[in-house]
Order: C-alpha cells, then structure tokens, then sequence
C-alpha cells in the first residue's frame, strides 16, 4: 500500500476525534470533564479554523442529547448510544467500548472510503476504539493519554483508590499500536518510554496552550466584586474537581496553618474553591465542608460551582495566588490559566506542574503535600507577588493553543506520510520535540 498523502496542502481534511467517557461540551471542573475537555475543545475549534473538520465522537449521557450538535463551525459533536444514558461510571465503561466502536464505524460507513485522514483519541478509553478505527479505516491513529495509570498509582493520595490493572493492560495496548504518542511535557514522554515501552520515535512532546485573549490580566478591583471577595482581603483560590487526586485540603490546611502564624490576618483571609465533587471525591462529597468546619476556617471558605471560561479569568484575577497541589497532574492547565491572568501559582513539584509553573519565576513549586509547606510557600508568594505576578504573564506567554495545532498538524501529517508503519526495533533515543514548539524547562 503506498503512503497515505492527504490532498493539495498536503493537512488532513477530516480528523475523527474520539473521547468516549466525556464530552467537550461538559464543563469542566465537575464529573469527569476537566482539563481534557479544555484540551479538545480548544483544538477542535482551531482546526477547523484552518479548514480542518473534526467531528468528535463521544458517549451520550442523556436522552434529551440530539444526535449531532455543531460546536462551532466546521466542529461536529456526535452522541453516540453506548449502553444506559446516566448512571454509568467511568470504570464500567470498558463494558460498553463494543457498541461505542460499531457506532463510530457505522457513522464512517455512511461515507465514500476515506472519510476520515486521521483518527485522534483522548484516554485509554478512546484508545482503545481508535485502535479498531485505525486498522478498519487504514488511517494513522495519534494517541493522547492525557492521564497514565502507572504514574497516577505512584503517586496515590491517602486513602484514594488505585487504577485498575484492565485499565493499565489497556494502556499498554494502545501505546505499542498507535502512530504518534502526543505527551504534554518532556516529564510525560519519559514516563510513557521508561513505564510503557513506548518508540521514543513515535512519542512527541506538545505542550497545551492557554487562550491569552480570554485569560489576560483585568481589573482585580472589578474581578474581586464580582466575586464577592472585598477589595483588601488576601484571596487563596483553588480551581479543579474536588478529589483525593487534586489535593484541595492541602490548601485548607495551609490557610489553617497561616491563621496560626498570624492570627491577624483572620480579618482578611479568603479561601475559594471553585469545582464539584467527582471520582473518589463523589465517596464523601461534603468532606471538604466538614475538613473547613474542623480546621476552624469555615466562615472563610466559599464554595463556588464550576464556572465557565469568562468568569472563571475574574476568579483568577481576584486571587492573590492559585493553589495547585495535585498528587498528579499530566500539565495544569488551571495553572498556566491562572498565570496568564497575572496570577501567581503555588503548586506541587509534580507531573506536568514542573513544567506549567517557572519555580520562582512565575510561581512556587512544593515538594510533598505537608500543608506547612503550601503555607511557607503561600507567604512566600504574597511577598513577592508584583514580582512573580509579572513572570507569570511572561511564563505563560510561552504556550498558546495555535502552537499546538501547529506541531497536532505536523504529527498528522507525518504519520499518514509513514502509513503504513513498518515494524521496526526500538533503537532507544531522545524524544520527539516537534519544531515551532517551546518546552518550557
């Protein structure tokens, strides 16, 4: 068979995205839609932009969903019917990847063969159906994980439970059969080459971007109002799903641990937790409330559900510093969100976090989870803010979405130039880092 080559411009014309346990249209920072959600939609919108259609198929989760939905233009959403509509957690999905797969090929059958130049999936789950798709549509399949059982185990938090072996198995699978391996940071690529045998050949680090219009230094006065936060108070923020993984009573912790130091600042001491509770989290989903109540700083605590992008940049800009201290993150992108507001970052040394906060540039890096540590770090970053404020806006001006989908671009079109892939020994050696890409080191 003689290499795939996509038509004129030599860029695929159509990708089927694939992204069964949630959906694009989902807000993140509650259920299973977080970062990932962000991710898709985001490069979705800018391939099409460039005259790529991406149809991205996903499970539906309610009768209420139509079939198709149009995102935005040239971005089709299709629901697919994969077991019951509601009431079906993530690890019971693999059950259901058989009639997820029959749907998504009968959709392409509908079609003149070649209707799809490349199938891009997201979580094993996806995985796994894109590996079908790519051997029934003879197309390159380009995997991102997003997440990785073996790095997510070692890195447990107390009490959490661990992923299980199927999805590990999984895992592996779709690592030795797909074309390109896209890894978040350089972090990323050496855990899924030293845990997966991944071909360091086929695994390209390309970073996530941050939308730079949308998150942009404001009005903190105006953003604090907005809020509900008064203007001298000292603002802790935290934004995600409310999880053992994501660690937000560390961060209530390290406020307790900061009234202790200094009493006085009680008057002034915010605490914002913007997010749900999901995963584990869904066990005691009141836990945090409770954790607030023990510590003594419940009046200072504001729940906020998750938001959407416009407002979450005014939580961001009323916050004197973002607290990330996951036990794992595959990038950050609430992060990189946050610094690109002008806001400086407190995270942990962990995944992906190394590389969307500059330690001591744009934010402070923490190893561990003691609470101690977030509150030194904590005051670390208050006192030097204006500082830290500006190499902030600096650091995450170095990621931008146009440059992923540059290097998403490159790595469609270089595995459908290798299609098909001859099998061939692993040789070892350095990773991928496609050109026109900043790693920030």
């Amino acid at each position: 068979m003689p290499a795939r080559r996509f038509p004129g411009t030599g860029t695929p014309r159509r990708v089927a995205t694939l992204s069964v346990h949630t959906s694009p249209l989902d807000q993140p920072g509650a259920g299973d839609a977080g970062g990932m959600n962000v991710y898709i939609v985001e490069v979705s919108r800018r391939l099409a932009a460039r005259g790529i259609a991406v149809d991205v198929f996903t499970r539906a989760t309610s009768s209420d969903l139509p079939p198709v939905v149009e995102m935005s233009p040239g971005v089709t959403v299709r629901h697919v019917s994969a077991g019951p509509f509601e009431g079906l957690g993530k690890e019971e999905l693999p059950a259901q990847l058989c009639a997820f797969t029959a749907a998504v090929l009968r959709e392409e059958a509908q079609h003149e063969p070649g209707f799809y130049d490349v199938v891009h999936s997201h979580y094993w789950l996806s995985g796994q159906v894109g590996w079908l798709a790519r051997d029934r549509w003879s197309v390159p399949l380009v995997h991102t994980a997003h997440t990785l059982a073996k790095v997510k185990n070692e890195a447990l938090a107390a009490g959490d439970r661990p992923e299980p072996r199927a999805r590990v198995i999984g895992e592996e699978q779709v690592v030795a059969v797909a074309d390109r391996l896209i890894a978040n940071t350089q972090e990323e690529g050496r855990q899924l080459v030293r845990l997966y045998g991944a071909d360091p050949a086929r695994t390209l680090v390309v970073p996530p971007g941050v939308d730079l219009d949308r998150f942009a230094p404001g009005d903190r006065v105006a953003a604090r109002r907005a809020v509900g936060a008064p203007d001298d108070a000292v603002v802790l923020l935290f934004v995600g799903r409310i999880q053992p993984l994501k660690a937000p009573d560390v961060l209530l912790g390290a406020a307790a641990h900061l009234l202790r130091d200094d009493p006085g600042l009680r008057s002034r001491l915010r605490v914002h937790v913007v997010g749900a509770p999901s995963g584990s989290g869904l066990d005691a989903p009141e836990q945090l409330q409770k954790l607030a109540g023990d510590l003594g700083i419940a009046d200072l605590v504001t729940f906020f559900p998750p938001q959407p992008p416009e407002r979450l940049a005014e939580h961001y800009r009323a916050a004197d510093v973002t607290v990330v201290p996951s036990h794992n993150e595959s990038f950050g992108l609430v992060a990189l969100e946050a610094q690109a507001c002008g806001t400086p970052v407190v995270a942990a040394a962990v995944g992906g976090l190394r590389t969307a906060v500059r330690d001591g540039v744009s934010g402070v890096l923490v190893a561990g989870h003691d609470p101690r540590d977030y509150a030194t770090a904590v005051r670390s970053a208050l006192a030097r803010r204006e500082l830290l404020s500006a190499g902030a806006r600096r650091h995450a001006g170095l990621f931008s979405w146009d440059r992923t989908v540059d290097a998403l671009v490159a790595a469609y079109t270089s595995a459908a130039r290798e299609w098909p892939r001859q099998v061939r020994p692993r040789t070892g050696g350095p990773l991928r880092v496609l050109p026109g890409v900043q790693v920030a080191r």
